[in-house]
């Protein structure tokens, strides 16, 4: 880089490079000049050809003056330019600084606009989703509050159920009350199964026996008893037992107790001409029933032959409805009679009803030829009145006033 007159000038440039180039020729010249001048002190009847060249030279120098001159103007031509360009790059380049940060200005601006809008909106959302959790929250601990009062019933209910257990217990422990308790028991299957007026409970037979329930079933089969036993404490040694002797033990005495109660029934409840030819033993659990039909079939032959039937509750009801539609169909035959005299009787107001309907009819046929006769005569009676308004006496003929009717005077 090269200062002159105040200005810098690069090296690198041509216009320069040619300036140098130029000064350096001018110098060289000079020098040469110089030099000639010198030997023209000793040579200067030699120098005369030296001397044209000297002014061709001179000539020469002379248009390199003036070539460095223009050289000059361009030169600052070209400095001129390039600071009126650089000022132009100054000015765009801080045009376009100023314009990018405006944008960025304007970019930012949004950018906290959205995120003040997006911060508002999440808080709204959040406010909302723990407005929702704290409800949902409040919903959950009232419905466990609930479950919890629920919980308490149900275990006041267990506590209840419990001691309810050990009252069963209790009862079934002693043998009047589990009596008591087999007795309810039939008591309330019969009264679902059959009509009222179709059993007696504890009723008194003619031997001075008192049966759980007698059924009024018709002859044949004749009234039927039903007698509750439950065997429950050789039921529960048998199902307790240990070991083969206690097991052996509690078969004999569930065996001996079922074949007590069999002949106990067969003896006091099966009565020739008062009883039908049968009876039946309820036992009211499904538990014991199922365990008597399983291992001890031996006693259910024994209670067939002494015609005892051993009925369970389910069993009992199912034997209690046939027993309902046996007393049905024995009403209905009873009734039949009633049935058909009231057939009879039906027959006979049918017959009355014919009867009566064809008199009507001929009385209304009478009535239809009496207002078709009152019609004929009413439409006979229509004409002459018609004939009579349109007559005028005016153009009678003298032979027709013989017919005319002489008027007279009405009475008063």
């Amino acid at each position: 880089m090269i200062e002159i007159a105040g200005n810098s000038y690069s090296l690198d440039d041509p216009m320069v490079m040619a300036g140098l180039i130029g000064a350096g020729v001018v110098l060289l010249i000079l020098v040469l000049l110089f030099l000639a001048l010198r030997a023209a002190n000793r040579s200067a009847r030699m120098a005369e050809p030296l001397a044209q060249q000297m002014a061709v030279l001179g000539q020469s120098v002379q248009q390199l003056s003036l070539g460095q001159e223009q050289l000059r103007g361009g030169l600052q031509h070209v400095s001129d330019t390039q600071a009126n360009a650089q000022v132009q790059v100054i000015q765009t380049v801080e045009a376009r600084l100023s314009a990018v940060q405006q944008h960025m200005n304007d970019r930012l601006a949004d950018n906290a606009m959205k995120s003040a809008r997006a911060l508002a909106e999440m808080q709204e959302r959040m406010k909302e989703t723990l407005h929702g959790t704290s409800k949902q929250t409040a919903t959950s601990l009232t419905q466990l509050q609930e479950r919890l009062a629920a919980i308490d019933k149900a275990q006041d209910n267990i506590t209840k159920l419990s001691g309810d257990v050990l009252s069963l217990q209790d009862i079934l422990s002693n043998k009047q009350t589990r009596g008591a308790f087999g007795e309810i028991q039939l008591n309330d299957i019969v009264s679902k199964a059959l009509p009222s007026d179709s059993y007696v409970l504890q009723a008194t037979l003619s031997n001075g026996r008192r049966a759980d329930c007698l059924i009024r079933l018709p002859n044949p089969p004749g009234p039927i008893v039903i007698d509750s036993k439950f065997p429950l404490e050789a039921y529960e040694a048998l199902v307790g037992a240990g070991n083969d002797m206690e097991l052996k033990a509690a078969v004999q005495m569930f065996r001996t107790t079922v074949r007590k109660h069999i002949t106990d029934i067969s003896t006091k409840y099966i009565l020739d001409g008062e009883t039908a030819d049968g009876a039946l033993m309820f036992l009211p659990s499904e538990a014991v029933y199922a365990e008597l039909h399983a291992k001890f079939p031996e006693l259910v032959q024994e209670s067939f032959a002494k015609r005892v039937w051993i009925v369970s509750p389910t069993t009992c009801m199912a034997t209690l409805n046939t027993m309902r539609a046996i007393l049905k169909d024995a009403r209905m035959r009873e009734q039949a009679g009633a049935i058909r005299k009231e057939l009879g009787l039906l027959h006979k107001d049918v017959e009355r009803l014919g009867d009566r309907v064809a008199n009507l009819d001929r009385h209304f046929g009478q009535a239809a030829k009496d207002i078709s006769e009152i019609k004929i005569s009413a439409e006979k009676a229509g004409r002459r009145a018609q004939r009579l308004d349109n007559f005028d006496f005016e153009e009678l003929a003298p032979e027709d006033r013989a017919n005319v009717v002489p008027l007279g005077k009405t009475e008063g």
